[in-house]
């Protein structure tokens, strides 16, 4: 099974740049289509699996590698009107096993791992960095082991962050004390020693499985995520699992001191996820597409039988996706008007779906869809032939590329 490790970059947040036909393009089995009023390249190539991207003060690309745990800085160049990094890499961190998160702040430097997140001063013009230190720890767990970082503009010093749920439906996610499927944000500033997950933080909400996309709104502050919702699913017997649940888009209030009485809400899961096809769903008459339903409980949840009138006072998501899409990312333009999605790929249904970039649009800082819509995502860069997609088995999946919004 081959990997992709190409880094496709998207002018203007995709670059909407005409006539750049001779521009690297991307290779191999699966071919994206790109909307009209956009192009697409190949920046660089060679990468052991590249997970979260940032661009310096002096412009490098900074990759997060998850298959070599470094961080590497490439310089960018431009000609012709294509872009390509690559030239001069250097590694700038390395030996921690970093796996996906990454931000930078000007002359610091944040990244994580599976157990910590860390900082370092940073050099943008030595690509250089040196006082390493660990912010936040005890966040280990099997199964979704990224730490997604989001340092507020908004708030100065207020660092987000997401730890994943221990496997599919995770019992130690049934309550706030266990610690995973949350997202919570830390005061960098009022720092006195290393923050424990476990017992420091500002809780915005549990009940999440997998947060592994965070923003904040450039213009009201609101902090939203993308989940990755649950797989193999049944509902009074019936595997629905080809088309729900639905994955999400969620909102988590605000670090500004604006007042939202669901911050630190709980979501549901591990007992409760998201309507995307209710004609697929036994018993859904109630049920609309962004409602909340209950589902076959497993041994590993101790047969804790949940009702959908239950799931119905949990937070639930104001935009829910294709079921088994996997969103990745998802970055504002300068406006908040438009939220870019990165979506990379599903196995858990007939039909593979994903791999793509969509478009939603946003209104005084909330979707514009409605949250029971079907269609609230345009899609900017697709597959070509979905039939190149994973099936039930992980297959091709393994040779999606990641996409990443700058």
């Amino acid at each position: 099974m081959k990997r992709s490790t190409a880094v496709l970059a998207l002018s203007q947040l995709l670059a909407i740049a005409n006539g750049q036909s001779a521009c690297p393009s991307p290779s191999g089995d699966i071919r994206p289509s790109v909307a009209s009023g956009y192009s697409l390249q190949v920046v660089a190539t060679g990468l052991s699996e590249p997970r979260g991207l940032a661009i310096d003060n002096e412009g490098h690309l900074l990759v997060v590698e998850q298959g070599s745990g470094t961080i590497s800085s490439h310089v960018i160049s431009e000609a012709n009107g294509c872009v390509t990094a690559g030239e001069s890499s250097v590694v700038v961190a390395e030996g921690l096993s970093l796996n996906h998160g990454i931000w930078i702040n000007g002359t610091t430097l944040y990244a994580s791992n599976a157990n910590s997140v860390y900082s370092w001063a940073y050099d943008p013009a030595a690509r250089f960095v040196n006082n390493q230190e660990e912010l936040i720890t005890n966040m280990n767990n099997s199964g979704h082991t990224t730490r997604t970082l989001l340092l507020s503009q908004q708030v100065p010093g207020m660092m987000v962050v997401s730890r994943g749920s221990g496997s599919n439906l995770d019992p130690a996610s049934t309550t706030i004390e266990g610690g995973t499927a949350q997202v919570k944000a830390f005061n960098l500033n009022n720092r006195t020693d290393v923050y424990d997950w476990d017992n420091d933080g500002l809780l915005l909400a549990w009940g999440v499985r997998n947060e592994v996309g965070l923003v904040e709104h450039p213009v009201t502050g609101g902090i939203w995520g993308v989940e990755n919702s649950a797989d193999q699913i049944s509902r009074d017997g019936v595997d629905v699992s080809n088309n729900n649940p639905g994955e999400e888009l969620n909102f988590f209030g605000y670090l500004n001191g604006t007042e939202y009485a669901d911050q630190g809400a709980n979501f549901g899961y591990p007992y409760c996820l998201s309507v995307w096809n209710t004609t697929e769903l036994p018993n859904s008459q109630s049920l609309s597409t962004g409602e909340q339903f209950a589902f076959d409980s497993l041994s590993a949840l101790n047969n804790e039988n949940r009702t959908d009138e239950y799931c119905a006072s949990t937070a639930s998501p104001r935009l829910v996706f294709q079921a088994h899409m996997a969103p990745l990312d998802i970055k504002f333009n300068n406006s908040g008007t438009e939220a870019y999605v990165t979506f990379h790929g599903s196995w858990d249904r007939d039909q593979g779906v994903g791999y793509k970039l969509s478009l939603v649009q946003f209104e005084n800082g909330q979707p514009a869809d409605p949250s029971d819509s079907l269609t609230a995502a345009t899609d900017i860069v697709a597959n070509e032939d979905n039939s190149l997609l994973s099936t039930r088995g992980y297959g091709l999946r393994q040779s999606r590329s990641h996409f990443h919004v700058l």
